[in-house]
């Protein structure tokens, strides 16, 4: 098995790190003194935000926003040098970690350096103009894949990366990118590294069909997965958003969950996530603290790989700027949440989770989400009472004619998340708080 195989990637923890505003000096050197922090919390990958120039036409903000490029090749010299960037790249490697960058590859800075050198990689608007396909964004412009002489250039930035070092690549609004481009890109990249991981920022259905609606080609989730690794889950979280504010049901959002099992590869990866740097703070959209302890358990109990956005281990409220010198604040420190994400990220790479079969049951009781991970010779639970909800929960499984659940002999079972113990009888249990996870021998 590959290192990153599909498989292996389920068992994850992806650490999202916005370099500027990680630490109050923003730099590289900044980030190696928090690493052993990071790897605490039991992290496999850092995913660094973009490290590029910014260009300066038409910015946003004092400082101008690292998705608005001015070139692909180049250090973003607010955050230090190439070589402190293969410093922390090397430093990140001893400590056992990967290293993922982002790729803004749908358009550029208005003073980028293809805009002098290769204006004819652009696209251009019915005016004969600079703009954006989609939607008028001021300070970027869009490139145009049309043109197959951008594509090489595009490669070769990717190479570099790659040969300094580099694991991965997150790639912004990847599926409006072609996906021809990205499989060529992937072809050169595992010949430099043959583990090397993708990840596409995909899209809300919605904007997926806006965007094809406007007569523009762009991928679908099942598309994206014909070259990339793992798809955002913006198909789902626009659901959990609404359920948390009231705005649907629980049975709603979880029937968009099941959906995914049927209509994405068998092997499918999902980053799972509670916040992002686009999406408001978990902690903001769950102010509850032990609620918010829940769905954390569920985030990371859920098939795919899980996602940490730097601050959210201190239930950060606040979204940091992305055109301005906005540093995290570190110094509420709640070490029993912490404590929570380091176990959750260890077990989180338990085989099961890469080696089981995924299911969301309908339990009995509404206002819970109860799923399991199943293989020949184990299953895995995971009950997430995410309505507070009293009373007593049926634990027999009978929506599934595929892979047949054992029922659970009576017994005390430990609660993976917090080491207490929960009596078992006639395959049914007292409904509590906090998550419960726990194993059965088959």
């Amino acid at each position: 098995m590959a290192k990153n195989s599909p498989a292996t990637l389920k068992n994850k923890t992806i650490y999202e790190v916005y370099v500027r505003n990680h630490t109050k000096s923003g730099t590289f050197k900044g980030i190696i003194s928090d690493l052993l922090r990071i790897k605490n919390l039991g992290v496999d990958i850092i995913w660094f935000m973009p490290i590029h120039p910014i260009g300066r036409l038409n910015k946003k903000g004092t400082l101008g926003c690292p998705y608005s490029i001015s070139d692909y090749t180049k250090i973003n010299s607010e955050y230090g040098t190439e070589e402190d960037f293969k410093n922390l790249i090397e430093t990140i490697h001893t400590m056992e970690m990967d290293v993922m960058i982002d790729v803004v590859y749908n358009h550029t800075s208005h003073d980028n350096v293809y805009k002098m050198e290769h204006p004819d990689y652009y696209y251009k608007t019915k005016e004969g103009n600079y703009g954006n396909k989609i939607a008028d964004w001021s300070d970027i412009i869009d490139l145009d894949y049309n043109n197959h002489d951008l594509w090489q250039s595009q490669i070769d930035a990717l190479k570099k990366w790659a040969s300094l070092g580099v694991d991965g690549f997150r790639c912004d609004v990847a599926p409006i990118v072609p996906m021809e481009f990205w499989a060529e890109a992937r072809m050169q990249l595992e010949e430099i590294n043959p583990d090397i991981i993708l990840l596409a920022e995909t899209v809300e259905p919605h904007f997926l069909e806006s965007v094809r609606n406007a007569g523009i080609p762009m991928a679908s989730d099942s598309e994206t997965y014909q070259v990339f690794d793992i798809c955002y889950d913006y198909d789902t979280y626009g659901e959990m958003s609404n359920y948390l504010r009231g705005k649907c049901t629980l049975d709603y959002f979880l029937a968009r969950k099941r959906l995914q099992e049927a209509i994405y590869p068998d092997n499918y990866v999902k980053l799972r996530y509670l916040e992002n740097h686009d999406i408001p703070r978990a902690k903001k959209l769950i102010p509850n603290d032990s609620l918010l302890a829940t769905w954390t358990s569920f985030m990371f109990f859920e098939k795919g790989a899980a996602l940490l956005y730097s601050g959210q281990e201190v239930k950060a409220t606040k979204q940091p700027s992305l055109f301005d010198k906005d540093p995290i604040n570190w110094s509420k420190v709640d070490k029993p949440f912490i404590s929570l994400i380091q176990r959750l990220s260890q077990l989180k790479k338990e085989a099961i989770f890469a080696a089981g079969r995924y299911m969301i049951h309908k339990p009995n009781v509404e206002g819970v989400i109860f799923a399991t991970y199943a293989t020949s010779t184990e299953v895995l639970y995971g009950i997430f009472n995410v309505e507070s909800k009293t009373g007593i929960l049926d634990l027999s499984i009978n929506d599934n004619n595929y892979l047949p659940i054992p029922a659970i002999k009576d017994g005390d079972y430990k609660n993976l998340v917090t080491d207490d113990y929960i009596r078992i009888e006639n395959q049914k249990i007292l409904l509590r708080e906090e998550a419960f996870i726990f194993k059965v021998k088959c």
